[in-house]
């Protein structure tokens, strides 16, 4: 009983655990992103052209935030889960690409 008593101590001591601060903030990080999106069109004075590139630049760090915050893609051992996500970037990338290619000839 003591041997497993002291492995406990142990793994709680390398394990260190994130208080609620870091995702309240990044709760509020993402509603304010939120709010900036629905801001910006609801505005009405920007030019049309230069709110699809800010809404997909929120977009972009909202996924940011999403992955490192709410999936943990910032702590060790989701390497696999990292690599899957970018190969699937990489095709849906490519893919399009390809459709603009194949649209424009």
């Amino acid at each position: 009983m003591a041997g497993n008593h002291t492995a406990t101590e142990e793994s709680t001591k390398r394990h260190k655990v994130e208080g609620p601060k870091k995702h309240i903030i990044a709760f509020i990080f993402s509603v304010l992103l939120t709010f900036l999106a629905f801001a910006t069109v609801i505005s009405g004075e920007i030019n049309k052209d230069f709110i699809y590139i800010i809404l997909v630049g929120l977009a972009v760090l909202q996924v940011f935030v999403q992955m490192a915050f709410w999936m943990h893609m910032k702590d060790r051992g989701h390497m696999y889960a990292i690599i899957g996500i970018l190969s699937g970037v990489f095709i849906v990338i490519t893919c399009v690409i390809m459709a603009e290619y194949w649209a424009w000839w």
